[in-house]
């Protein structure tokens, strides 16, 4: 780890090149003589008397941008002027007073307040003494430079330092407390979490991993189906002008004191509460209806950074609207910007457990029709939530790293629509009992679905229990790479295992249903669906295989119950477009059977995510099995084609061609292009209009690149017909 990150040094190395100051070296010293100096208005004035300042926000010269301490805290990247730091780590200040600072006669100490009413005791006001040598874990300053009227002072925080916006004053007086005099500054100070500082909970030892999870931009939203994961490029622009201060704005705005603001399990607790709007007017409405048309469509944006701003701007105007990865995406941008190393992460095959179950619930009548009404649990073709990485000293050894939290409102946590941080190695051992909403992650991503039937007294059965029906290729972005990371290993044991099992039948133990698994059952019959390549495409028919396995000597007979459904991807189903029967007979091997749904029945069914379900049920004759199947599977969207056009260069104008094609038979209305890429262009819309059925559509952008280094360009198309429909170009950025 580098020393200049979090270790204090009390010999200090100082770049005067990187300050605003009056004394420059090699400069004359500019007191002309010791008992006088010249003021703003030429008088002159005695050096005398008490210490003082005539300019504060000129004398107190704050380190720039560039300066080292924004270089040593890893803040160089924010935009603005004010002093951004880390807390836990040495920074540097420096004064310039109307006399040369005496340790014998004066005495100087620092005060720093942030909140409405600042109080020592809640740590929200400071007092910085001054002290001859630097020790850790405490607010200090040390004089380590004196040029005449200026000192340069090394302070120190604590790693458990209240973050936020911190207003700063300095007091003088003589060491006998007479002549008081102090001073405020215009200028504020910010204070983050530090995840490069050891005693910070937030801390995290890799570098590849903090530059991934702290400093990276943007990143990778992964959705569609289990196997057919599309991927979006996202930009979470953590440290775009103006998202610093709507990010601060975010913890003002909550009903989160100030003092609380020291542990990041309180921070991310109300995070997750203030991205959603549910019920504390938050960042972003939810909206699951199809109908946006007063808003943002959720597919359409592919950035945080209009959403914070706009947000911000409107004084904490809910933003319409957002589904799981526009809260995930937002949820990563504000957790990197206050410094919490963060991800978003993809779940496939997502469970919604109702009633605190623990497992996934689906209820037949007696003729094995579903029961609508008692069917709230659901399973999500995808849903995005976040990781973000703290140690959990309120929680037993172990249980630290990584944490699960879920900005989309879904169910309440304490009255508050919100979820974690739960931790993922609670989660994986089925440790549900540990804070905060562990149950609901651990339902999410490795509860059984359990089918019951209801009986002719009004009881209901179990007929059967499906192990691996949820929680299947959890994804986030690599460190390092735009590819595709699987976690799946850190939020479960291998489906099947012993340890799995364990994991399950500890959760359930502590569900509303304890005694689910009390009953097992035979299975020598199973029903299995598979898709060839990447799946079924838009536009075209939708073909499926139907794999029927006997695994008993003797022959098997049943009708499958088949049926179709457009499904949003909460799980929710829209309506059925397809019924029918299937008799079976099997013998002992393998049966396949083809199922086709034409593009006709489903053309003008889809809703956003163009995602349907295939439910298949029957009963085994011989032996009253019961077959239980439930397929989702989305039709898979073309991509953007964006190519960069001409070198480029900071400052130098470029281009680039964004292509689309419609893989529909028939024309796309009212089609808009949203453009962006931090670094090249502002985000902005482009009305392309109508497209023809099976029409290519080709725009030409043209930005002049304002930063240097990879750069990424999205784009995104916005169109009541056709959604998910995205693409990205990296673009290398040279220096002029």
């Amino acid at each position: 780890m580098c020393p200049c990150c979090c270790k204090r040094q009390n010999s200090i190395s100082y770049d005067v090149t990187d300050k605003i100051e009056v004394v420059k070296p090699g400069a004359p010293d500019p007191t002309p003589e010791p008992e006088k100096r010249k003021s703003e208005n030429g008088e002159a004035k005695e050096m005398e008397g008490k210490l003082c300042y005539e300019d504060t926000d000129r004398y107190l010269n704050l380190i720039s941008k560039t300066g080292q301490n924004r270089r040593e805290h890893h803040t160089d990247l924010y935009h603005g002027d004010e002093l951004i730091i880390r807390r836990g780590q040495t920074f540097q200040m420096e004064l310039e007073l109307n006399r040369p600072f005496s340790a014998d006669t004066d005495k100087l100490h620092l005060d720093l307040k942030t909140g409405p009413l600042p109080m020592v005791s809640k740590g929200t006001h400071v007092i910085i003494p001054l002290v001859e040598h630097l020790e850790d874990e405490r607010w200090e300053a040390k004089i380590v430079k004196q040029t005449g009227n200026n000192i340069r002072l090394s302070i120190n925080s604590p790693a458990s330092a209240v973050i936020g916006l911190y207003g700063l004053s300095v007091t003088t007086s003589s060491l006998k407390g007479e002549a008081t005099a102090t001073h405020n500054s215009s200028k504020n100070i910010v204070m983050l979490f530090n995840p490069w500082c050891e005693e910070d909970t937030v801390f995290m030892d890799d570098e590849d991993e903090r530059n991934e999870y702290v400093l990276n931009d943007t990143g990778r939203i992964y959705y569609g189906t289990e196997k057919q994961i599309g991927a979006r490029t996202w930009n979470f622009g953590q440290f775009h002008e103006g998202i610093l201060d709507a990010c601060l704005f975010i913890l003002e705005k909550s009903d989160m004191p100030p003092s609380g603001r020291g542990d990041p399990v309180n921070v991310v607790r109300v995070i997750s509460a203030m991205i959603n709007a549910q019920d504390d007017f938050g960042v972003l409405i939810g909206n699951w209806s199809g109908d946006y048309s007063d808003g943002v469509s959720p597919a359409a944006w592919s950035s945080s950074v209009e959403i914070l701003k706009k947000y911000h701007s409107t004084n904490g105007t809910p933003v319409s609207y957002g589904q799981c990865w526009v809260f995930s995406g937002v949820t990563t941008s504000v957790l990197r910007c206050l410094g919490i190393p963060a991800r978003s992460v993809t779940n496939f095959q997502s469970a919604h457990d109702t009633d605190v179950s623990l497992t996934t619930d689906v209820y037949f009548d007696a003729n094995m029709e579903p029961i609508d009404y008692l069917n709230s649990d659901s399973v999500w073709n995808f849903h995005v939530w976040n990781d973000c990485w703290m140690a959990r000293p309120d929680l037993p050894p172990g249980n630290g790293g990584w944490q699960a939290v879920d900005s989309t409102p879904q169910e309440t946590s304490q009255g508050t629509f919100r979820c974690g941080p739960a931790s993922v190695s609670a989660i994986r051992s089925g440790q549900v009992y540990l804070k905060h909403d562990t149950p609901f992650v651990f339902a999410e991503v490795n509860s059984d679905k359990i089918y019951w039937q209801k009986n002719l007294d009004g009881t209901f059965s179990q007929i059967y229990s499906e192990k691996k029906a949820v929680g299947h290729n959890i994804s986030t972005k690599a460190v390092g790479s735009d590819e595709r990371a699987d976690i799946t290993h850190l939020y479960k044991h291998q489906e099947g295992s012993e340890e799995e099992r364990i994991a399950v039948e500890t959760a359930s133990r502590y569900g509303s249903k304890p005694d689910v698994y009390s009953v097992p059952m035979a299975e020598d019959v199973s029903v299995e669906v598979k898709m060839e390549g990447e799946g079924p495409r838009m536009g075209v028919d939708a073909k499926l295989s139907i794999l029927v396995k006997n695994q008993s000597p003797h022959p098997r007979q049943t009708t499958l119950h088949s049926q179709v459904a457009v499904m949003y991807y909460t799980g929710v189903l829209k309506g059925t477009i397809k019924k029918e029967e299937i008799p079976v007979e099997l013998l002992p091997n393998e049966g396949c059977i083809e199922w086709v749904l034409p593009y006709q029945q489903y053309q003008n069914q889809l809703v956003d995510q163009a995602a349907l379900m295939l439910t298949l049920s029957g009963r085994v004759s011989e032996t009253k099995q019961v077959l239980a199947n439930q397929t989702t599977f989305r039709l898979r969207t073309p991509d953007l084609i964006i190519t960069p056009l001409g070198e480029a260069v900071v400052g130098k104008e470029m281009a680039a061609k964004i292509t689309f094609t419609n893989p529909l038979p028939r024309m796309l209305k009212n089609v808009v292009f949203r453009v962006e890429g931090l670094g090249l262009q502002k985000g902005h819309q482009v009305f392309v209009g109508d497209v023809g059925g099976h029409s290519t559509v080709t725009l030409t952008e043209h930005f002049i690149p304002s930063q240097p280094g990879p750069r990424k360009l999205v784009a995104s198309l916005d169109c009541k017909q056709l959604t998910q429909v995205h693409g990205v170009a990296d673009v290398v950025v040279l220096e002029q």
